[in-house]
């Protein structure tokens, strides 16, 4: 079966409509062109009954109708006006009179409720029963009374069978000319429509169709050229509105698709850095245990002692890049999620702080902890913000000169605690700032990454995500200050 095009449907669509309205149309005016016509011929011809009863003798001297009497008056009334039939008939109904042709009457009787509402000036058109067809017409009638006792009833039908014949002509002359008319401005119309419809509706959305067709193809590149189409600022109609939403929509699968291709492209550079930096200290391992296994005969205890402080240095820090990047992986895919408890936060950093006293004493730090009177408790995972502090704090002892200082604090702020890591030492040079809570790049030295924390500042930033929070570099004269929060 052919399918239609949207424009030949909503053209067909109109037409049939159309149709329908001329149909419905010419229903109505023909049905109020009829019972107008029967209106005024009554309304003319309604005084007619009475009008041949004051001129005429209907009955004879008895009160008795003469139908062999009356059938010269009928034929000569009905040679004058050829549309009328006169008829007779008693207080009944019955029909005592007429001057039908044998065999035309197909009535014996009729109803005279219809006359009786003629008589007492109902609004017409008054339908009254045809003696001569299951029909019925208009009439017009008036009683026969004599010494004031009703005989009967003179009943004229206004619209015999001469003049249904002749009306019938012209009504089916009539109809099939205003068929005619209707169906030519149906069809001119139409097509107005089918135009109409063709540059209003179909050709929008058959360019639109155009600039979406090659998704099947390359559906990238063609997402980016439509994400690169300008919007129709005052936009309108339902089409123009569709085209908007379609060029929304693939500036978003756009920024999406850039996204997860940068994303991508971190990964890898991500997985090749990380590779070098286990690649390292592997290899300086495996060299210093190979040189053991095949130098042990010849090498003095003390140099077989550093030989394994080296090696076991070097697995230590396999270990530790190893365990980061695991836990930093767990983060990420939600391998971990956070065990929430009350605690107060300034005693947590006051433990945290404890564990490196021993640090700062040996290497001749101040460390400084400013906790204000009573906080709110936080509603967070005690571990992970342990692990938050503990990272922060090692990060400052490592890059604080000897006799520098090391300061902590906690405060609220609106609804949220406000935790804050500062040291006296070289600082964040100014390239690494940006980058600093991202995986670091191919691009980045040896040196760098290690200056900007290695992956403990990240998965810093991927806890405290977890819990709502976050973590910025503040601006400092003098060494490094971070600062953290975590919703109350």
């Amino acid at each position: 079966m052919r399918r239609f095009s949207l424009s030949q449907r909503l053209t067909l669509l109109f037409i049939l409509l159309m149709m329908l309205c001329a149909t419905v149309a010419c229903a109505v005016q023909l049905y109020s062109s009829m019972q107008y016509g029967n209106a005024m011929v009554q309304r003319l011809s309604g005084g007619l009954a009475q009008q041949i009863v004051q001129r005429e003798a209907i009955l004879n001297a008895q009160g008795r109708v003469d139908r062999n009497a009356l059938k010269p008056l009928f034929d000569r009334l009905m040679t004058f006006n050829p549309s009328v039939e006169l008829y007779v008939v008693s207080p009944d109904g019955d029909i005592l009179a007429d001057a039908a042709p044998p065999g035309h009457i197909q009535r014996q009787s009729i109803d005279l409720a219809p006359v009786q509402e003629f008589l007492s000036g109902a609004a017409m058109p008054v339908f009254g029963d045809d003696p001569r067809s299951q029909n019925k017409k208009v009439f017009s009638a008036t009683p026969l009374r004599q010494d004031g006792e009703l005989k009967g009833y003179l009943y004229i039908v206004l619209q015999g069978e001469e003049s249904n014949a002749l009306a019938q002509m012209a009504w089916h002359k009539a109809l099939w000319s205003t068929l005619l008319w209707s169906l030519l401005w149906v069809a001119l119309f139409g097509l107005l429509a089918g135009l109409l419809v063709w540059y209003w509706v179909t050709r929008p959305v058959k360019r639109l169709t155009e600039e979406v067709a090659g998704l099947d193809q390359d559906s990238i590149s063609t997402i980016k050229q439509l994400a690169a189409q300008p919007l129709e600022v005052a936009a309108q109609d339902e089409v123009a509105l569709l085209r908007n939403s379609f060029i929304e929509l693939a500036r978003k699968i756009t920024s999406q698709w850039d996204q997860l291709a940068d994303s991508d492209r971190q990964r890898r550079e991500f997985i090749a850095n990380i590779s070098h930096d286990l690649r390292t200290p592997l290899t300086s391992l495996l060299g210093y245990l190979e040189t053991l296994s095949l130098k042990s005969a010849t090498l003095t205890p003390q140099e077989h002692q550093q030989y394994l402080a080296t090696a076991l240095r070097q697995g230590q820090k396999v270990r530790h890049l190893s365990q980061q990047l695991f836990e930093l992986a767990r983060l990420e895919h939600g391998g971990i999620k956070p065990q929430r408890e009350r605690f107060a936060m300034g005693e947590l950093i006051s433990d945290v702080a404890q564990k490196f006293e021993l640090t700062a004493r040996t290497r001749e730090l101040q460390l400084q902890i400013d906790v204000p009177g009573p906080l709110p408790l936080v509603y967070a995972d005690v571990s992970m913000i342990e692990r938050v502090v503990t990272n922060l704090l090692d990060n400052a002892m490592r890059h604080t000169p000897t006799g520098g200082e090391i300061r902590l604090a906690v405060w609220q702020e609106n609804q949220q605690l406000q935790v804050e890591v500062a040291d006296s030492g070289t600082g964040v040079d100014a390239a690494l700032r940006d980058d600093l809570f991202q995986r670091p790049s191919a691009l980045t030295t040896q040196a760098s990454r290690e200056n900007r924390g290695g992956l403990g500042l990240l998965i810093v930033k991927r806890m405290l995500e977890l819990h709502g929070g976050g973590i910025r570099l503040m601006e400092s004269v003098s060494g490094a200050r971070f600062r953290f929060f975590v919703p109350l």
